[in-house]
């Protein structure tokens, strides 16, 4: 059987911590080592961006990640435009023995106005 993007989305969501733009924000502000990872693709990220943010496209997550969170316990944050690729970001990361990782389920625009 054939799974679509849409079922595996939900089904990393069971697995992860999901947050919205104003817990994200809450968890930001409370955390003295952390990181927010755009995983969408660098040219959305170059046109529009969060002041704190790091871009990591998702497909580059397991090569990137360790240079920008050499710490397992790094609270981080993933976002993106709606949630969908933040989420399955979120799990690979966490797979990898991150512990302390939520994506953000919301849209760009959400985010932007509750981080910027």
């Amino acid at each position: 059987m054939i799974k679509s993007a849409g079922e595996l989305i939900s089904e990393a969501q069971t697995k992860i911590n999901c947050v919205d733009a104003n817990a994200a924000k809450l968890l930001y502000q409370n955390s003295n080592n952390s990181v927010i990872i755009d995983v969408r693709e660098v040219n959305n990220y170059e046109e529009l961006s969060l002041n704190d943010s790091i871009n990591i496209s998702r497909g580059l997550i397991e090569m990137k990640i360790g240079k920008h969170c050499p710490n397992p316990e790094t609270l981080i944050l993933t976002h993106c435009a709606g949630g969908g690729r933040a989420s399955l970001a979120a799990l690979t990361i966490q797979q990898m023995g991150y512990s302390n990782v939520h994506a953000i389920t919301a849209t760009f625009e959400e985010i932007k106005e509750i981080f910027d």
